[in-house]
């Protein structure tokens, strides 16, 4: 660590959620390496963090590639001498319906959400083995994990193996002192959801708690599962969706 600074890799944070939870993470002191596929918006974010004053560098590349996985691993240590935290948030959405879903749609769906978030962790997990003081590992999981959801059936079974990856990482992990928890997200305003100009309506009208939720909401419980409070919880799995998953009406 640097200092007493802890050090974080969050994945596909270029806006949304991801951001949200870098912002948050820097502006606690945690050293971040932001990254998203798109080098605009990973550039731009990690700008505004740092305008913010908080520590945060940008690595734009594809986090489903194990090759850029080792060099965001690499950085890390390089650059802060440590990983403490490490949040496998990326995650592409391909809808189609279930009788003519094509093989390369599925494929990317499993290479992005579960192939990225496994080897990260794997990476992650052998570097903070040697470091000997422990981690905390997070996965972004889905709603739709839980209830099924038209044309969803690749993106929600990605979802809820995430879930699987993090109890079954218990196993493995626990030992070197790495927690490994999901968070699972239900409808969230963000850049790409308020494209949809019925999103915030249809969502506060079926969602129990009146309102679709920020981003802020998200990362919230994030911060809370990577912090030393969360130190004795692990492989779980925390829905943040207003109380949507309870009786799942369809926004449809």
């Amino acid at each position: 660590m640097t200092g007493n600074k802890k050090v974080a890799i969050v994945t596909g944070a270029g806006q949304g959620i991801g951001f949200e939870i870098c912002r948050q993470l820097a502006m606690e002191g945690t050293a971040v390496i932001l990254n998203d596929v798109d080098t605009d918006l990973a550039n731009n974010a990690a700008a505004k963090i740092t305008a913010a004053n908080g520590l945060c560098i940008a690595m734009p590349g594809d986090s489903s590639d194990t090759v850029f996985i080792g060099q965001l691993v690499d950085t890390a240590v390089s650059r802060f001498g440590s990983i403490d935290i490490v949040i496998a948030n990326a995650g592409i959405t391909l809808f189609g319906d279930f009788l003519t879903y094509t093989p390369e749609a599925f494929s990317r769906v499993m290479q992005v959400n579960l192939g990225g978030s496994f080897f990260l962790a794997q990476a992650a997990a052998n570097q903070m083995k040697k470091q000997n003081h422990g981690g905390a590992i997070l996965f972004t999981s889905s709603v739709t994990g839980h209830q099924a959801h038209k044309d969803l059936a690749a993106y929600g079974m990605s979802k809820a193996a995430l879930e699987m990856l993090a109890k079954n990482l218990v196993i493995e992990l626990s030992s070197y002192k790495i927690t490994v928890n999901t968070i699972a997200p239900g409808a969230t305003l963000t850049e790409r959801t308020l494209d949809d100009p019925s999103y915030t309506s249809t969502w506060s009208r079926i969602t129990p708690m009146g309102r679709p939720a920020n981003t802020a909401d998200i990362a919230h419980a994030a911060l809370f599962l990577v912090s030393d409070k969360a130190r004795h919880i692990t492989g779980q799995s925390l829905i943040i969706d207003g109380g949507w998953t309870s009786i799942s009406p369809s926004p449809f």
